[in-house]
Formats: structure tokens, sequence, C-alpha cells
């Protein structure tokens, strides 16, 4: 395994939608929640008993002739979300930084280091999707992210093509506005230095590693007790790993035709 030190980026994902997972905060302590990211190996659920099967009556019309249940109908796609003109101009704004990226990724070849500051907003219904999985919700309205990034491009190259790669950036900033509805917007600031490990070109581990929050006492006192349980337990570990492989694969194939070859 190869260990390197610098501004380790696996994309967007982390500096836009995994960066900023946690800025949703309110997520309760994990000791509450026991079955949180069952996955993580730091966690280990309690022993449970198995329960013994409930006997079918001994006459079931719904049931076919093998005494097997009948299959269940798929459940019915969810309607694809429509973006505003202000989330359609932010997406396009971050383009250039994403096929700087990708190409990065993909193209492997020499060149400058990755700089880039981008812009994205996240709804309060994407906030609570983040935090269904801490039993938590967002309590606020609209959060709104600036970061700077910094990649190392040699970092990039070596992530997709190494058998084992386990990278600790140096610490980014992050600037939000968040919209508290009734009362006046807050503004944080917070700084994380994201560890991820990549084996044979995909990412299989990432933590967040939250640092120094800058915050209205309110906002700061939902989120320190978030990011203390994120670094103590890497609660949302999981879903960085999935945003990081989608975006090297699925993200960076919507923008090909801006880094292909180039």
């Amino acid at each position: 395994m190869k260990q390197y030190s610098g501004c380790q980026e696996s994309g967007l994902a982390v500096m836009l939608g995994l960066c900023v997972v946690f800025a949703a905060g309110s997520l309760p302590a994990l000791a509450q929640y026991p079955e949180v990211d069952r996955n993580d190996p730091g966690i280990q659920e309690p022993e449970r008993k198995t329960p013994t099967p409930a006997q079918a009556p001994a006459s079931n019309p719904a049931a076919s002739p093998t005494g097997a249940a009948p299959p269940v109908p798929p459940v019915a796609q969810a309607a694809e979300v429509q973006l505003t003109e202000e989330e359609k101009a932010e997406r396009e704004g971050r383009r250039a930084c994403k096929a700087a990226i990708c190409a990065a990724f993909h193209n492997r070849k020499a060149g400058d280091d990755v700089t880039c500051t981008v812009l994205k907003s996240f709804r309060k219904e994407q906030l609570d999707k983040m935090l269904s999985k801490a039993k938590a919700s967002w309590p606020w309205g609209t959060v709104k992210c600036t970061a700077d990034v910094k990649l190392k491009r040699d970092l990039l190259m070596r992530a997709l093509i190494e058998d084992k790669i386990e990278a600790k950036m140096d610490p980014h900033q992050v600037s939000c506005a968040i919209d508290r509805e009734k009362e006046a917007s807050s503004e944080i600031k917070f700084e994380l230095s994201p560890t991820v490990t990549f084996e044979k070109g995909k990412a299989v581990k990432a933590q967040a590693n939250w640092g120094k929050i800058e915050a209205p006492s309110l906002v700061k006192g939902a989120m320190w007790p978030a990011t203390a349980t994120d670094n103590t337990f890497n609660v949302i570990g999981s879903t960085l790993v999935e945003d990081i492989n989608d975006f090297i694969g699925k993200k960076c194939d919507e923008v090909k035709a801006d880094w292909d070859g180039k």
C-alpha cells in the first residue's frame, strides 16, 4: 500500500456533496441509533436472536400452490427532479472544474494541478435524504456552499491505476449559507481533511475528518455533536464512497466531450 499526503480529491463529490453532508448537521448521538451504518467495521451491532417464522394459515388463497408468497410488484420509480434556473446555472458553472478533474483521472497526462472554486446548493429534501441514515432530518431550508478545490494531478492519476492508495487531504475550507426560512440566514465555515482509500480504480473507504467550525451558537450546537460522531464512527463513510465512484464513472461520462483526450 502506498500512502500520500496533500490535496487528494476523489472528485467534486468530496468538495461538494460529501464535504457538505455534515454541514447539514443535526445528527443525534450514535448511541441513540445503533443501526447507523451497520456495514462500518468499527461499529458492532448487538447480537440478535433470530425470530421464529410465523406460521401461515392452513388456507390462504393469496399463496401459490407451493406455499410461496406471491411476488411483490415493483415500486414505481421516483419522478426526475426538475432543476431550477439557479441550480442549472450552478451546474454549468461547475462543468469546467468537473472536466478538469475527470481529465486528470482518466487521461493521465502531465500538467498543472487542478484548482477551481465551486458553488453548490442543497435542497432541504436532499439534506434530509443524506441524514436519513442516522434517523435525523434537516431543520432548516436550502444550504448553499462554496469551496476552493485544489487537487494534485499526480495523485488523481495514481488513484485509478495503483493497487491501493490511502490518500489524506490537507485541510480545506468550506463556506456555507443556511436558509433558516423565517429567521435571518446563517453563515457557517468549517474545515475538512478527507481521507480516501482507492483499490484497483475504485474508492473503497472514505472519511470526512471534520475540523474547526465557525457558526452561530444554534447552528454550531447542532453541528458539533454530529461532526464529533462522524469523526469517531465514520457514519457517512459509505455515502462518500458511493458519491466518489459515481463521480468517477457516471458524472465524468456526462462531460466526456470536454475532457476525453485533452
